[in-house]
C-alpha cells in the first residue's frame, strides 16, 4: 500500500469476530490506527464473568486507544473531533452513527457491510440469508449516511452459501472477502477513482437484531425450514424446543440435526419423535429431521443415543 495511505488517521468501529478479522487485517496491512471504537465489556456464562470484545483484546494487544462509549453525546463526539480523523472503517459495529460523527473525516465513513445490499439491511444479514434459503450473498463497502444501511455503494462482491454452511461458517468466509474488497476499495476511493453509486430502494429489505427467542422451534414449518433455522442461528443463539417431561414441560436446546426426507407429510403429527432405522427423527410439517445432540436447560449437551438412553419416554412423545 502507498505510504499516503498508511499515513491517513484511521478509526476502526467495530465489535463481533467478524469485525476483529478486519481489524486485524488493517493492522496487518500497517493502516494508521489512531483509535478502536467497540461495545462495553459484558457479563457472559452462568458465572456472569465481564468479558471483553475481540476487538477490543485485539486492539489492546497492538497498543491502540480503545473506547466504548454507551453513547454519543457531545462529550464523545468531541473527543473524535479532536482526534482529527481522516477515515472511519465501521464494521459490525453495534451502534447507530450520528451525522455529527459521520461528517468529521474528510473521507467519510466506510461500512463494510455482509449483504448485497439494498438486500438485507440492518443487523443480522447472515443469519437472514441463510433463513432465507439464499444462494448466495456477499459484502459490500459503502458510504454510510443517517439511515439503515443506505449509503452509497463503492464496491460489491458475491459469494455462493453452500446448503450445509452454519452462519458461523458463513461469518467467517464472508469476513475473509471483506477484507480483500476493503484493501482494494480504500486506495481507489482516497484517489477518488470509485463514482459510488445509489442503492435502489425499491429493492431493499430490512432484517431486525435477532433475539434468543427467535430460536424457537415450530414444527409445523416443513423440515429445510427447520433446518435453516438451525444453520442460520448456530452457534447463536441456537434452536430449542419444549419437552414434556414428568408432567412438566422443559427447555430442550438441539446443539445438532441433520436434514432428512423434506416433502412428505408423513404419517406422525409434527413434533412427533420417532424411530427411524438407527436415528432418532422428528416430524415436521413436510419432511423429517434427525436429532444428533441435545441439551436439557441446566444439563450438558448429550449425544442422541446417550439422551434416550437415560430418557425412555423421549421416543413417541411430541415436542411442542
Amino acid at each position: 500500500m502507498p505510504k499516503k495511505f498508511i499515513k491517513l488517521r484511521t478509526i476502526f468501529m467495530g465489535t463481533s469476530s467478524f469485525a476483529d478479522t478486519i481489524l486485524t487485517a488493517l493492522i496487518a496491512e500497517k493502516y494508521n490506527l489512531i483509535s478502536v471504537y467497540t461495545q462495553g465489556d459484558k457479563k457472559v456464562g452462568r458465572d456472569q464473568k465481564m468479558q471483553k470484545t475481540a476487538v477490543k483484546i485485539t486492539a489492546e494487544n497492538n497498543q491502540i486507544p480503545v473506547f466504548s462509549p454507551a453513547k454519543f453525546g457531545e462529550e464523545e463526539i468531541s473527543e473524535l473531533k479532536n482526534q482529527k480523523p481522516d477515515l472511519l472503517i465501521v464494521a459490525a459495529y453495534g451502534k447507530i452513527l450520528p451525522e455529527a460523527v459521520l461528517d468529521l473525516p474528510g473521507f467519510g465513513a466506510v461500512n463494510v457491510h455482509a449483504s448485497l445490499l439494498p438486500r438485507y439491511r440492518g443487523p443480522s444479514p447472515i443469519q437472514n440469508a441463510i433463513l432465507d434459503s439464499e444462494k448466495e450473498t456477499g459484502v459490500t463497502i459503502m458510504l454510510m449516511d443517517s439511515g439503515i444501511d443506505t449509503g452509497m455503494i463503492l464496491s460489491q462482491k458475491k459469494i455462493t452459501i453452500s446448503p450445509t454452511e452454519t452462519s458461523e461458517q458463513l461469518s467467517q468466509k464472508l469476513a475473509k472477502l471483506s477484507i480483500s474488497l476493503l484493501l482494494e476499495t480504500i486506495p481507489l476511493w482516497v484517489e477518488r477513482k470509485i463514482s459510488p453509486q445509489k442503492q435502489d430502494n425499491q429493492l431493499a429489505s430490512l432484517c431486525q437484531l435477532i433475539e434468543r427467542s427467535d430460536g424457537k422451534i415450530t414444527w409445523l414449518n416443513d423440515a429445510q425450514s427447520i433446518y435453516d433455522q438451525f444453520r442460520a442461528f448456530y452457534p447463536w443463539p441456537g434452536v430449542f424446543t419444549y419437552w414434556q417431561r414428568n408432567e412438566l414441560n422443559v427447555r430442550l436446546k438441539i446443539n445438532k440435526l441433520a436434514l432428512g426426507n423434506t416433502s412428505s407429510v408423513g404419517e406422525h403429527p409434527p413434533g412427533k419423535i420417532f424411530q427411524s432405522g438407527e436415528k432418532i427423527a422428528v416430524q415436521t410439517g413436510a419432511g423429517i429431521i434427525f436429532l444428533e445432540e441435545v441439551q436439557l436447560e441446566g444439563k450438558n449437551n448429550l449425544k442422541i443415543t446417550e439422551f434416550v438412553n437415560g430418557n425412555a419416554s423421549f421416543i413417541g412423545s411430541i415436542l411442542k
